[in-house]
């Protein structure tokens, strides 16, 4: 009888477990929500946010592994390996950045995702939300 329960116990936590689906490698993420394509020398205005050290090694939509320290940036439609300069009006500050990632997801105003050091180029990381405008300066 004792058997008959642990097995029975056995079967039921085994039916309960939580199973990973698939795990995607490198694969490029489709944009959430729609975002006008933009073409060289086309500029567009949103927010800017970052992302850092939490991050560092997975791998991007590009299929290369994150680097903070890199300048690099996340944006829901640009072709990925494409160049833009991201400017903060309120201070002038401008970076360049090579687009490897699918985001920002949320809100809709906001429309890149800044590496670390980006966010350090612009003076935005104690912000951590600031508004900008992006310039596309090449595509591939």
């Amino acid at each position: 009888m004792r058997r008959a329960c642990s097995l029975a116990v056995s079967l039921l936590v085994a039916g309960c477990a939580h199973r990973a689906g698939p795990v995607r490698s490198g694969a490029p993420h489709r944009a959430v929500s729609p975002q006008p394509r933009l073409a060289s020398g086309a500029t567009q205005s949103g927010y800017a946010t970052w992302y850092g050290a939490s991050l560092a090694g997975h791998r991007t939509a590009s299929g290369e592994r994150f680097n903070p320290s890199q300048l690099t940036a996340a944006h829901r439609t640009l072709p990925l390996g494409t160049w833009v300069d991201v400017r903060r009006p309120d201070t002038g500050g401008t970076v360049r950045v090579r687009i490897n990632d699918r985001g920002p997801y949320g809100s809709p105003d906001r429309i890149i995702d800044l590496s670390r050091a980006a966010a350090n180029e612009l003076q935005m990381v104690q912000a951590g939300v600031v508004f900008v405008e992006l310039s596309v300066v090449e595509r591939p």
